[in-house]
């Protein structure tokens, strides 16, 4: 079946999903995703059935209050949302000011998604204030309600039952990780995320990440990690320190929009970390020294 998408939002893995859960060839009892934002990988997870059990949230609160009404009250999300949409029509630029303004006061859910699917190419972004502060798409009105309700119920479908949402910072969503579960990481790149250039509600710490993977890695948790990357001659960040013991992968993610939009042809890689753990319990093809081509559609190659 198609995924469904509820939650517009640049840099979500939605495409790059099927490619990342192909590597996973072993049992998981929960799979967390503690820098959820759009919940890209846990939806499809559970549309494989690859776990028992899902954990995702996000330390900006009303990511997890989203993902809340999603999963325990799909059809009053929907209704407000429609309102919502609805009431933009006869003045759309006032509305969104409006909205927005008051999303910065009470940091109401519903007027999240309303702003990340109406805002400019779904980038979500903050103020060094923690204020949302993208501007509108002139192009379009946002997603269509019957739309939006198909969505939001279809992954209500896929999710109610079997996942579990927490709020907080990502220590927490996974502080009661096994060595039987499955962590999967997408933080803030380095290259997007500093200071000179805050994309996102909180700033990357970066040695504060490091510490965790070593914490994981002491008790045996086998992790994925979504953290850097390639386009063109450009790089965003650096490796994570060899040390770590990871296996870094390049996954192809396509032409970049950007490049195109400027005339150019570059293609994104978007770096992928294997902890040891994960590496352990994978098949021979991703133990190998060498990764060998993929008999799918799963495009890897073995990072430099």
């Amino acid at each position: 079946m198609k995924i469904p998408h509820v939650l517009p939002y640049q840099g979500s893995k939605r495409k790059l999903a099927p490619q990342i859960l192909e590597l996973i060839d072993f049992h998981v009892d929960t799979l967390y995703e503690p820098f959820a934002g759009s919940a890209a990988l846990t939806i499809a997870a559970s549309n494989q059935e690859i776990a028992n059990k899902y954990v995702f949230g996000d330390k900006l609160g009303v990511v997890s209050d989203l993902w809340d009404l999603v999963i325990n009250d799909p059809a009053s999300l929907a209704d407000e949302y429609e309102k919502i949409w609805t009431s933009q029509l006869d003045d759309p630029t006032k509305y969104y000011n409006f909205i927005r303004a008051e999303f910065n006061k009470v940091h109401n859910p519903c007027y999240f998604l309303y702003l990340a699917a109406r805002c400019v190419k779904n980038a979500i972004r903050f103020n060094s204030q923690g204020d949302f502060n993208q501007g509108m798409d002139k192009r379009r009105l946002g997603t269509n309600p019957k739309k939006m309700r198909k969505e939001i119920f279809e992954t209500h479908s896929l999710l109610t039952g079997k996942s579990e949402v927490r709020k907080g910072d990502f220590t927490e969503i996974i502080k009661d990780a096994m060595p039987n579960d499955l962590i999967y990481m997408d933080p803030p790149w380095q290259g997007t995320s500093e200071k000179s250039n805050p994309r996102y509600a909180f700033l990357l710490q970066l040695d504060e990440l490091i510490a965790n993977f070593e914490d994981l890695n002491k008790r045996n948790i086998p992790y994925i990690v979504s953290f850097d990357g390639v386009c063109g001659d450009k790089s965003y960040g650096k490796d994570l320190p060899a040390y770590l013991n990871l296996k870094k992968l390049l996954i192809n993610a396509g032409r970049s929009t950007q490049s195109t939009l400027l005339g150019h042809d570059s293609v994104t890689l978007e770096s992928l970390y294997l902890s040891k753990a994960f590496v352990e319990k994978s098949s021979n093809l991703i133990r190998d020294e060498l990764v060998r081509p993929l008999e799918s559609n799963l495009q890897l190659q073995l990072a430099v």
